[in-house]
């Protein structure tokens, strides 16, 4: 059974930019937001992307990276036929065990490829932090009838000499590539993410793999004889994020920018795009810079805008700006909407508490009551729950129960 597309993921790198974070880890494996490595990135595309089969080719350091992603279960990636498959180089009778660049690493895996007998192979890197639906960039290639496309992110012109870039025409076919040229004419810089039929890729590794001048590298050698046989090449405008982490500055910077969703444009917390990672069945909580929190336990995913005091919040719980929150227990999934008043209940899971309700009350005296709701209730604007309250079914707007 022939697969659509599979994924190889260059996962070799050292990272020596990266200084003492890479000594003994290859740089994939670098944690990265909280409870994520760098690796879990361009994996979790593939799994939201409709990709179920990914080789990853490992060279430097590769036992945390190996141990870590396992049978791939996190990623859904244990797969019977497919899957994820760690890939190390090894020894040939030719004698040759070391990756030498970036396309003699899939050369020596055309074995693995041909296991799955795919249309389309897409090349990926494994030291990235991007969020990239890689089904949208396949799109693209059948539309245009290519043999090879690449993503392309707009860089400042300025900036432009630093970066691999594509020259194309206004139907985005690439007229030329400039591999960080002195006098740039484009500012479509690459990001080492490609799409190749993989009739055209095959053939075009085992040519680069006898000539031997070449430096078996994509960038350097496989691109450039693309385009002086006059290959149908294209460049895929892509407008998300997209990070190269191989700098310390960079990597502090994409840290930096994950408390930052709304401008950067990384954003951790978005269920429609999840990030899997080993360490994950949530996002890391999140504090923002109005939020008071004292004497809590906060878990994962959690997200605080209001007041929380001496509270247990479960995970994924939502407490927006204005909203206060005090000797409660608030379980799985439950927002709580600005303005709201929650003190000394416990609130089930999933419920959504409205704005400038009012959920139980500290006890006076020698009251012990505790406010009680239901999972999955809906309690309305302004609604009031007494501090004895059992709610199990949902509150209008403006509605009291005691």
């Amino acid at each position: 059974m022939a697969k659509e597309m599979i994924a190889m993921l260059l996962a070799g790198g050292q990272g020596s930019r990266l200084y003492a974070l890479t000594q003994k880890l290859a740089k994939p494996a670098v944690p990265f937001g909280g409870k994520y490595r760098i690796i879990d990135f361009p994996l979790s595309n593939c799994v939201n992307s409709g990709i179920d089969t990914v080789g990853i080719l490992t060279q430097y350091q590769p036992l945390v990276l190996n141990e870590y992603i396992g049978n791939g279960q996190p990623w859904d990636l244990d797969r019977l036929y497919g899957g994820v498959h760690v890939l190390p180089p090894y020894q040939q009778a030719s004698g040759s065990d070391w990756y030498k660049g970036t396309a003699n690493a899939i050369y020596q895996n055309i074995s693995f490829i041909e296991r799955y007998n795919p249309q389309y192979v897409i090349i990926l890197s494994g030291d990235q932090i991007c969020k990239q639906d890689y089904s949208d960039f396949l799109r693209f290639h059948k539309e245009k009838n290519a043999e090879f496309s690449v993503a392309v992110m707009e860089v400042p012109w300025e900036e432009a000499s630093r970066f691999g870039l594509m020259v194309a025409d206004g139907n985005d076919k690439i007229t030329e590539f400039q591999e960080k040229p002195k006098a740039p004419k484009s500012n479509l810089a690459s990001m080492g993410i490609y799409i190749f039929n993989w009739d055209i890729l095959r053939k075009y590794l085992i040519e680069d793999e006898a000539d031997p001048n070449s430096e078996n590298d994509f960038g350097n050698n496989i691109i450039p004889n693309l385009l002086k046989d006059g290959r149908q090449m294209y460049a895929y405008h892509f407008n998300g994020y997209w990070k190269d982490v191989g700098t310390i500055s960079s990597l502090w910077e994409a840290n930096m920018e994950v408390l930052d969703p709304e401008h950067s444009g990384i954003n951790l917390f978005d269920d429609d795009w999840k990030i899997y990672s080993r360490n994950s069945g949530m996002t890391g909580h999140r504090i923002s810079s109005d939020a008071v929190v004292e004497n809590s336990m906060i878990t994962d995913g959690c997200r605080i805008g209001g007041t929380v005091k001496h509270s247990v919040l479960f995970s994924g719980v939502i407490i927006e700006p204005g909203a206060h929150v005090e000797d409660a227990v608030v379980m799985g999934g439950t927002v709580i909407k600005s303005g709201a008043e929650v003190r000394h209940c416990i609130v089930a899971e999933n419920v959504v508490i409205g704005q400038h309700a009012v959920v139980g009350a500290m006890p006076a005296g020698e009251e012990k009551g505790v406010a009680t709701v239901g999972p999955g209730i809906h309690i309305g604007d302004r609604a009031k729950i007494g501090p004895n309250a059992m709610i199990n079914k949902n509150v209008e707007d403006g509605e009291e129960q005691w």
